[in-house]
Order: structure tokens, then C-alpha cells, then sequence
């Protein structure tokens, strides 16, 4: 009787801990086939010539990947890499690796839900199942305390509930071993020329440089403990120089580190540290499983369809002028700015930053947020579609949620904040920053 052999299709999961798919693969199969697929649709260009995804959160991705086959090397294991469409690649390494069975973890936006039908399809072509997995939020939604079409529009409704009523699962153990098919062409990672893409210049001005992969994220969640840990009186919230957070957000996106693991690494820290709770963490956890729920409930009505429409915004000569403006942090405002640069510079700015960024672009500008929802796509490090295009949309008044004071005054904001601080001084440079 032959070995049974199950095809782990790596996605937005990168890790070996708390990687469900994993686990029951090598429990399921006496061989694992691990495959991550560089799709190059998510490297093509718009007609202005501006990527999809840009060259900070690629190179982010493309340290990731490499991370993940590291790791997996260290067990005995080995990643196949590939460039080209999964609807294709898979199968044909299906058949070439006489695979029973293809897993994966389920996704919600509907770019990549559309890429898991394609793959779905073309696999019961050749008579294998694709199994789905969940394993991107905090909350199994097996364990919420509502149906999904029942799921509270309002945030501060579901966490309150959720919180009351539901409990988060336990990690997944971490496999002993993973034992493989002999792998004639395992692949090489690709580098950012490969994919159309050139090298990023990091930044002098960046005080912090994100490096991809599991080992990485790891290693900043075990940081943000100690870090919290040893200013803890001088956390207090002050604009962008908020030190309260994680920065944990692009290893959360690429599932590098899960949501469970920081949970569940934030209660164990309570327990030893008395009066430091993880609020502001556990928060940050809560606000995208509720996109992702959002977007699981009321699928792209939950934004009223913009984010299919993000191409075929309606151009408008002076809107287009505005918007440059803003991408390139020349509004005249300065914490607006300041933030714009940091975030063209570094691929990232905290949350604070992205919603003033976000709220002055709406609301001050008048512009479509579409326009700065597809913006921060490109260039956000940890770009997630349910957090980003939810969180846009929430702001834009765009969603089912019944609130509406999302709104605040940028210039008193400004005015309340030293204009000639540290943070705005630091990335309001003489020198122009590239977009």
C-alpha cells in the first residue's frame, strides 16, 4: 500500500508553531509536501505604472518565504518554491508528487478567495480535494457566541460579547517532525528584480528595520514584552511617538506569528507581571478578527463594493493633483505630512498615524478613500485586505456599522502637539523622500 502524501499550500500562514494545517497534515499523510507560490498577479503593475505590491513589502515577503524554508530544512524538511499561477502549479506538483490531498487556510477578501476557487477547481480536475482550514483570527468562529450572519455591526458590541462569551483555543502543537517525497526541484526564492521590482534604500531616519519570517516575529514579541517591561512608566500616549505599540502587525499579516500565540504570550505575561495588563494588545487582536468577520458576513457589501472597484476610480484632474499631494507629504500639514514620509520611507506608520492620514485624506481633502485604501496596499509592510480596506472603509463611514464620529480636527491635533518635536522634525527633511 503506497505512502500518503498531502500538499501543504503555504499562503498567508508562514510559520511552523500553532500552524493547524500543518499539524494535521503530518498526522493525516506519511508525507508532506510544503509549496509556497509566488503569484505574480499580485506583482503586476496598474497603468500608471504603480505595483500592486511595492518593494518594501516584498522584500518583507520574500524574507519570509526564506525563513519558513530555513526552518523547515531544520527538521528535516524542505520548501518547494515556484513563480507562476497556483491554479496551475499545484496540480501539476500534485500529480509529479502523487499527492492525495491539498491543504491550506481559508481566506475572506475576495481576490483570494477567488484564487483558492481557481485552485479548487483545477484540482477537482484531477479528482483531489482542496481542504480548508481557519487560522488567521484570534476566535475560532466555531466558538463565537453568534452565527456569522448574526455577528454584531458594531465593534464595541463584538468585542463585548466575544470577550464575555467565547474563549480563545489553546496553540496548536508544533509537528515533531515532517517527513517529505524525495524533492527532485525544490526552486529558488526569487529576489525583487525577479519579480519586477527594485531595491528598497532603507532609511537612516528609521529607527527600526522589519525583517521578515517567523524566527524575526518571534523574536519582536518576546522584544515588545521586555521593551513594555522596562518602560512601563513612561508609556504614555503622545501622537505618533505612542510607545504602547506592538509594531507586531507584518508578522501578524503573513501569519509569521498568529494571533493565539501573541494572545496567549500576553496572558502568561499578565500572570507574571501584576498591574501590567495587555489591553492595548488584546485590542489590536480584536480589530482584525472583527474586519475579518466584517468581511465573512457581509463579503464586499461590507465596503459597498469599492474594493473591486480600486482600478477603476473615475479620474478627476484637481482630485489627482490632491492626492499626489498627500501621497508625497506636501499637503502643509505637517503631522500629515511627517507620517506620508515615514510611511513612503519605511513601509510603515502606527495606528494613529493611519488614522489621522486616512481621516484627512476623506474628510479635510474630500478625495475618494478608495484612492488611499489602494495606496496603502502598495505600500503598507503589513498590508492585510480585511484590516486595511476594512479599517478605510470604517473610517470612511463606508460600513454597517451605525457610528459616525469618526471625524476629528487634524489642525487642532497639530496645534496640540509640538510642531517642531522630534517625530516631525525627524521626517520633514530638506530632502525630498521618494514615493
Amino acid at each position: 500500500m503506497s505512502e500518503r502524501t498531502i500538499l501543504v499550500w503555504f499562503r498567508n500562514d508562514l510559520r511552523l508553531h500553532d500552524n493547524e494545517i500543518l499539524l494535521e497534515a503530518t498526522r493525516k499523510a506519511e508525507k508532506i509536501l510544503p509549496v509556497y507560490c509566488f503569484d505574480p498577479y499580485y506583482f503586476k503593475t496598474d497603468a500608471q505604472g504603480h505595483p500592486k505590491t511595492g518593494n518594501i513589502r516584498a522584500r518583507f515577503l520574500i524574507e519570509s518565504v526564506a525563513d519558513l524554508r530555513k526552518n523547515l530544512r531544520t527538521m528535516g524538511a524542505e520548501l518547494i518554491v515556484r513563480i507562476g499561477n497556483p491554479a496551475e502549479i499545484l496540480p501539476e506538483l500534485a500529480v509529479q508528487y502523487q499527492v492525495n490531498e491539498v491543504y491550506h487556510h481559508r481566506e475572506v477578501a475576495d481576490e483570494e478567495t477567488a484564487i483558492s476557487e481557481q485552485v479548487e477547481t483545477a484540482l477537482w480536475k484531477i479528482k483531489l480535494n482542496l481542504k480548508h482550514f481557519i487560522g488567521h483570527t484570534l476566535y475560532h468562529k466555531e466558538d463565537l457566541p453568534f452565527p456569522i450572519k448574526d455577528i454584531p455591526d458594531s465593534f464595541s458590541v463584538f468585542k463585548k460579547k466575544v470577550e464575555r462569551d467565547a474563549n480563545v483555543r489553546p496553540c496548536v502543537a508544533t509537528p515533531d517532525a515532517i517527513n517529505i517525497p524525495e524533492i527532485t526541484d525544490a526552486g529558488e526564492i526569487p529576489t525583487l528584480a525577479d519579480l519586477g521590482l527594485a531595491e528598497p534604500v532603507d532609511d537612516i531616519r528609521a529607527t527600526y528595520r522589519f525583517t521578515g519570517g517567523e524566527t524575526a516575529g518571534l523574536e519582536k514579541l518576546k522584544d515588545y514584552f521586555l521593551r513594555r517591561d522596562a518602560n512601563t512608566a513612561k508609556i504614555v500616549r503622545n501622537g505618533n511617538n505612542a510607545d504602547v505599540a506592538s509594531k507586531l502587525s507584518p508578522w501578524l499579516a503573513l501569519g509569521c506569528i498568529s494571533l493565539r500565540q501573541v494572545y496567549w504570550e500576553a496572558a502568561r505575561h499578565d500572570d507574571e507581571h501584576h498591574g501590567q495588563p495587555s489591553g492595548h494588545l488584546i485590542l489590536e487582536l480584536l480589530w482584525r478578527d472583527y474586519f475579518r468577520f466584517m468581511f465573512k458576513k457581509h463579503g464586499q457589501k461590507f465596503y459597498k463594493g469599492a474594493y473591486t472597484a480600486a482600478e477603476t476610480v473615475v479620474a478627476d484632474a484637481e482630485e489627482d493633483a490632491l492626492f499626489e499631494s498627500w501621497k508625497a507629504g506636501k499637503t502643509g500639514v505637517p503631522l500629515i505630512d511627517a507620517s506620508m514620509h515615514e510611511l513612503n520611507a519605511t513601509g510603515y506608520i502606527n495606528n494613529y498615524s493611519r488614522q489621522m492620514v486616512a481621516l484627512y485624506l476623506v474628510r479635510d481633502l474630500e478625495i475618494n478613500w478608495v484612492k488611499g485604501a489602494a495606496y496603502f496596499a502598495e505600500k503598507l509592510i503589513d498590508y492585510s485586505p480585511a484590516s486595511n480596506w476594512g479599517n478605510w472603509a470604517y473610517i470612511a463611514g463606508m460600513t454597517h456599522d451605525p457610528r459616525d464620529n469618526r471625524y476629528f480636527n487634524i489642525t487642532k491635533k497639530t496645534t496640540d502637539l509640538d510642531t517642531k518635536g522630534s517625530y516631525i522634525d525627524t521626517w520633514l527633511p530638506n530632502v525630498e523622500v521618494s514615493v
